[in-house]
């Protein structure tokens, strides 16, 4: 039974992708909700103006917005390079390759959609859009990784849906995807999986 089960768990950990830290989720929340406040307070457009794609206000956000993406990437990648040498686990294989490509297939191809969409001056859906696409590609990376990475994607997907149904309130669901569920989602990883 004992050769069973660490065989089962040799095979576990040759199919997934175990080295995901809980406090690159929790950074990556921080740096959403800082970025929102720097946004909120310094970019929002007065009463009666407009954010357009050619305003210098749209693209300060666009430039915070890859900030924040580089940020929260950079912190995810230093995290889990710790994390897998503490646990004397590779970083870059086959499942690590695999994780990226089902990642960033959805991700990519939902980033080319929106700048499709804003450059054509439809702004209304952006945050729900990014949300739901944010979200189908945890949810296609999930079967790399630990199950839980399923259970944020689908978060994601039903808050970008909820945000499509009030798109009025599209900051707000953005704030709450990308910074609330992180935080949550991270704290969960670590507390369960991390802390000493």
């Amino acid at each position: 039974m004992e050769d069973i089960s660490e065989i089962k768990d040799l095979m576990r950990r040759s199919s997934r992708f175990l080295s995901l830290s809980g406090l690159s989720g929790i950074m990556a929340g921080l740096y959403a909700i800082t970025g929102a406040v720097v946004a909120y307070f310094f970019l929002f457009p007065q009463k009666g103006e407009y954010l357009t794609v050619h305003s210098w206000n749209f693209r300060l956000t666009i430039v915070l917005l890859l900030g924040i993406a580089a940020l929260s990437i950079v912190t995810g990648y230093l995290l889990t390079v710790k994390k897998a040498k503490k646990n004397n686990e590779k970083i870059w294989d086959t499942t690590t390759r695999q994780l990226l490509f089902n990642f960033l297939v959805p991700l990519i191809t939902g980033g080319i959609y929106i700048l499709i969409k804003l450059n054509s001056q439809h702004y209304g859906l952006t945050a729900s859009l990014m949300l739901i696409f944010y979200g189908m590609a945890l949810l296609n990376a999930s079967k790399y990784t630990i199950g839980n990475v399923k259970y944020l994607g689908l978060a994601e997907i039903l808050l970008g849906l909820l945000c499509a149904a009030f798109p009025g309130y599209g900051f707000w669901f953005w704030v709450v995807g990308f910074g609330g569920l992180h935080i949550v989602y991270g704290s969960l990883i670590y507390f369960r999986e991390e802390r000493p």
